[in-house]
């Protein structure tokens, strides 16, 4: 990690200005804007598309990111667009305002598949990396830093991408699916803890059971109401649930509902976005009380089968709970990162 005697201000290193690609990419650059979601999404789909992706980006999706109140668009997304106006490339800077111990600025953008192999994903990736220093370096957190992008499985050029910009991976991923055909568990019965429906009277208490489930493991960082809030565009209430002792909260599923997917995986499915269990309540079987109660849930709705995804290094063993209620690993990604 970082040495953090050196103030982060001096450690991005950050320039005085970000460039902007150069004009020989043949596509004017501007700031993006809350009313480019729709072209956005597009242009993100085309990407997916041609790389055979088992996913898909919505509206909803991007606009949320979009709108998040804390993020200064002006300076924070680039897009280029052809000479008819058309986005063909766009890049992205985000740092969540409730990072502690380790502040975060998240990088991502896509080219236009017929736009590739002209240079513009590396002038996008020195973009993104200029402008995340910028942000570093402004935050006025004196902790350790971390410039990050995910890159999927299946799309090796991205890796090698950001390799050639300094980043280095550092964090592994999987996704695993569970078929509702097969026969579902039951929900066990736990002594003192009972599974209900999510509701929005639980939903700030769930945000908080969150930080504190998770402040053992890696990378992940308290979310501010603001951010939880900013985050639901795919959110499935009636497929989330929250495990409690009385009227404290000892365990969550939070689960979201990509219908745009389907097409491209093949199959319907509940994805669990969320899963979580207070220390207090580890090793009494919440977390496989929340799966069962999703899972049926999901086949209630018809859904073909359970996803989820987890980090291969979580301290819990999520992995092997989720592989003993019949998960399976479909698909992975990688988190490369450049430490500060």
């Amino acid at each position: 990690m970082s040495d953090t005697v050196v103030p982060l201000a001096v450690r991005a290193a950050a320039p005085e200005r970000v460039p902007l690609p150069a004009a020989a990419t043949g596509l004017t650059w501007r700031a993006g804007a809350v009313e480019d979601a729709a072209a956005i999404t597009a242009l993100r789909v085309r990407g997916q598309e041609a790389d055979a992706l088992h996913y898909r980006s919505s509206v909803p999706e991007v606009a949320e990111e979009l709108e998040r109140e804390w993020r200064d668009l002006a300076r924070d997304v680039l897009v280029g667009v052809d000479g008819d106006g058309t986005p063909r490339a766009w890049a992205q800077v985000e740092v969540p305002p409730g990072d502690r111990t380790v502040v975060r600025a998240f990088v991502e953008g896509d080219v236009d598949p017929v736009w590739r192999g002209r240079g513009i994903g590396s002038a996008l990736v020195a973009w993104q990396v200029a402008r995340a220093r910028q942000l570093l370096a402004a935050s006025g957190k004196d902790v350790p830093a971390r410039i990050a992008t995910h890159a999927d499985g299946a799309t090796p050029d991205v890796a090698r991408l950001y390799a050639a910009a300094g980043f280095t991976p550092i964090r592994y991923y999987t996704q695993m699916r569970r078929p509702l055909d097969r026969p579902l568990p039951d929900v066990p019965e736990l002594d003192g803890v009972r599974v209900v429906p999510w509701t929005a009277e639980l939903d700030d208490a769930v945000r908080l059971a969150h930080n504190e489930a998770f402040a053992d493991h890696w990378g992940s960082e308290p979310r501010t109401p603001e951010q939880w809030r900013a985050s639901q565009a795919m959110f499935a209430p009636t497929w989330s649930f929250v495990a409690l002792d009385g009227d404290e909260v000892a365990g969550y599923a939070v689960s979201g509902r990509y219908e745009q997917d389907f097409p491209a995986s093949g199959y319907s499915f509940g994805y669990t976005d969320l899963l979580g269990v207070r220390r207090a309540w580890r090793g009494r079987r919440v977390a496989v009380a929340l799966l069962a109660a999703v899972m049926h849930a999901y086949a209630a709705d018809g859904m073909q089968y359970a996803e989820l995804d987890v980090d291969t290094a979580n301290p819990s063993g999520a992995h092997g709970l989720y592989a003993a209620l019949g998960y399976e690993v479909t698909h992975t990604s990688t988190m490369l990162t450049i430490e500060l």
